[in-house]
């Protein structure tokens, strides 16, 4: 097994530009809203990234997908979705900064499921207050929500509270890789099984929903589908397994947390997004929660 090493000057510069790719992406989602619904493009984009994926496969001559993983596969491909599923509907009713926030609740949820789930990944004193100031960052910025009337802060605490469900379904994903065949499974096979999944499931539901007789395939639109597919869920996602397999992955889960101020940097920037003091405190308190509760124990 190859050894895992710290960050090189190469890691941290790699881990910065997929931090600022992937604070992008909820912004890419709301600028091409207009014209494609949330949940089109979502399924549009796994499923041309599922499709590159399958090509890698291919081309390095290996068959990642076997049948002692279909069940698996099939079951992260399905928590991925649901994800998703909530991230794209929220994005219909809140603002990009704040699912960029609360979508990264998911290690917290990962680690109170790996603690009741998995021996021997209990939580310490530190990783308790990183799960409680998580828990009062959601409810500080929640609470703004609830000082205002009006259906547009309505509409935006049902976005926000999409985003953290988001958020626990990621969690459950990765608790279910980490105890399923998929823990032994090339990157590649689990890739392709939740981003193959999640392509069928929700471009069925938004065509259900009526979302493909609204599409206007405009320069904005190609442009947010190529980013969201071949550079998000396809190549990100490739070269964050690649390093995963080469450096320390507490320091590249660490570096990970910037991109939810990223996220937010951009959503201020490219879409105008407000961003009162509750929200901003609120933030800060998720954000340390998430940092506390990936300190390793000593």
């Amino acid at each position: 097994m190859m050894e895992r090493k710290p960050l090189d000057a190469s890691a941290i510069a790699l881990m910065l530009g997929l931090c600022v790719f992937w604070g992008l992406q909820q912004v890419a989602v709301k600028l091409a809203l207009p014209h494609m619904g949330a949940i089109m493009q979502i399924g549009l984009r796994s499923a041309i990234a599922a499709m590159l994926v399958c090509i890698v496969i291919w081309w390095r001559g290996g068959a990642s997908l076997t049948a002692g993983t279909l069940r698996a596969g099939m079951t992260a491909g399905t928590l991925f979705a649901i994800e998703f599923l909530c991230v794209a509907a929220g994005l219909e009713f809140t603002t990009a900064s704040h699912m960029s926030v609360f979508l990264y609740t998911a290690p917290v949820f990962t680690v109170l499921g790996l603690h009741w789930l998995v021996p021997g990944e209990r939580l310490g004193p530190v990783q308790w207050t990183g799960v409680l100031a998580a828990f009062a960052g959601i409810a500080v910025a929640f609470s703004g929500g609830f000082a205002e009337q009006g259906r547009d802060w309505a509409h935006m605490l049902i976005g926000d509270a999409l985003g953290v469900m988001g958020g626990a379904f990621w969690g459950a994903t990765t608790v279910w890789i980490r105890r399923s065949a998929l823990s032994e499974a090339p990157p590649t096979a689990t890739l392709l099984y939740q981003l193959g999944v999640c392509g069928v499931v929700m471009t069925g539901v938004a065509l259900a929903l009526g979302q493909g007789a609204s599409v206007s395939m405009t320069g904005v639109v190609w442009a947010s589908l190529f980013f969201q597919s071949v550079i998000i869920a396809f190549l990100s996602f490739l070269l964050w397994f690649w390093m995963l397999r080469r450096y320390l992955a507490s320091r590249l889960t660490v570096f990970s947390f910037m991109t939810p101020l990223f996220g937010v940097g951009f959503g201020v920037l490219l879409l105008n997004d407000p961003i009162d003091a509750r929200f901003a405190a609120g933030a800060a308190l998720v954000m340390t929660g998430v940092v506390l509760v990936n300190i390793r124990r000593t």
